[in-house]
């Protein structure tokens, strides 16, 4: 179910965001989104799918254009919410992450360049309400991963018209964001120095494992569809390296390992088991499946 037909409106981009179970962030980050934007800017469009709440009511709320769906599914909203999208570039940002204004005209901007079709910002974790095992890792993987993490991981990425035309429509993938991420060569996609995403990592250690387990099954299913990583876990020299040059401290070095260890069991268990992918972003404990690709095992 759709609202009714928008006005055509000079927008900049379009964005779209697809939502499920979000009423306690969409309204957050629509604010932040829409302030000080004038009424057109931007095309924002809400996908609400399999929604058992208030997401859509309190989208609407903020006068954006909501979908509703009760198929479930990311990779089924961002396209549902893509074909209603008229403007270029666009914007998909998850219901959880934070951007402003200014972030989307830095990568409106970017995508002017040539040969950049797609981009991403740079995340900002915002690590209160986490507990001290979940900040240790993330302090050590933000320095062995951050600089290179490009359009994943971060919450939101855009394409301009020819990028759109290479990744969309999305598959049914886990990873999205690894699915346009793999989709461009380095030199056709940036990482928009200026521009910021807020994103809320999970707040305990056990819901931090589930999330790992899904980042890799989704990274499983792109290697079997023929999207492999050139690069995968950080080497321990690395690690030792920023040991010794104090960035992290031994403590969080240890903790990272010993969480790292543990995160890459219950993915082999996973695999053993031929269980069902965790699903969705910003609900780590949902489940969904490979659909037609088999599980097997990791490289």
């Amino acid at each position: 179910m759709a609202d009714s037909p928008r006005q055509q409106r000079a927008a900049i981009a379009s964005v779209v965001i697809p939502a499920h179970n979000e009423e306690r962030t969409i309204g957050r980050g629509l604010a932040r989104l829409l302030n000080g934007a004038p009424t057109g800017t931007l095309d924002v469009v809400v996908v609400a799918n399999a929604c058992t709440d208030a997401t859509a009511d309190v989208a609407r709320a903020s006068g954006v254009h909501v979908i509703e769906t009760a198929v479930a599914g990311k990779a089924h909203a961002l396209n549902l919410g893509d074909a209603d999208c008229t403007v270029f570039p666009r914007l998909y940002l998850d219901a959880d992450v934070e951007v402003d204004l200014a972030t989307v005209c830095a990568m409106v901007e970017t995508l002017d360049e040539d040969g950049i079709h797609a981009c991403s910002p740079v995340a900002v974790l915002d690590l209160r309400g986490t507990g001290p095992v979940v900040r240790r890792v993330h302090r050590v993987h933000e320095e062995l991963f951050g600089p290179r993490r490009a359009l994943a991981g971060v919450g939101l990425y855009a394409v301009d018209e020819q990028g759109h035309r290479t990744v969309f429509p999305i598959p049914d993938v886990v990873a999205d964001d690894e699915w346009v991420n793999r989709s461009f060569a380095a030199e056709e996609r940036r990482v928009v120095p200026t521009a910021r995403s807020v994103v809320r990592p999970a707040p305990t250690l056990l819901a931090h494992l589930r999330r790992r387990t899904r980042v890799r099954m989704g990274n499983h299913q792109l290697a079997l569809m023929g999207r492999s990583a050139t690069n995968s876990d950080g080497r321990i020299s690395a690690l030792v390296r920023l040991v010794r040059t104090r960035r992290v401290h031994i403590v969080d070095a240890g903790c990272y390992l010993a969480v790292t260890a543990i995160d890459r069991a219950r993915f082999a268990l996973h695999l053993r088991r031929n269980r069902p992918v965790v699903g969705s972003a910003s609900d780590p404990v949902a489940t969904c499946a490979f659909s037609s690709i088999p599980l097997c095992r990791s490289d």
